[in-house]
């Protein structure tokens, strides 16, 4: 009987676990997971892009007034992109209108 005691008392907690080499992998994958869902989460709110995940349509200007300034327009599920040429004045297109800002901020468009 002291033999059996003995034997028992020496059982590792957790049964077989030894005998599966690839039982770790499983834990591994979840760290993976949750380390990329972190990091996406962490691009978007540093990019301030989160608008694009919405349903609501917007237009957003990348880097305003400059050479590689970008338009990017969502509207529905499709967004377009469109790139500065970099030439001021330079397009295909017509004047429209005139837009005048006042000394409160507020800006006026006057369509011609």
């Amino acid at each position: 009987m002291k033999r059996f005691r003995s034997q028992r008392g020496y059982r590792r907690i957790g049964g077989d676990s030894d005998s599966d080499p690839l039982s770790g992998m499983a834990n591994l994958f979840d760290v993976a997971m949750v380390f990329a869902v972190a990091l996406m989460v962490a691009v978007v709110t540093r990019l301030q892009i989160a608008e694009i995940f919405t349903k609501e349509d917007f237009t957003m200007v990348k880097n305003p007034g400059q050479e590689d300034m970008q338009i990017i327009v969502k509207e529905g599920q499709e967004i377009q992109r469109y790139k500065a040429s970099g030439e001021q004045g330079a397009g295909k297109g017509k004047r429209v209108g005139t837009a005048y800002q006042l000394e409160d901020g507020k800006i006026i468009y006057v369509p011609e």
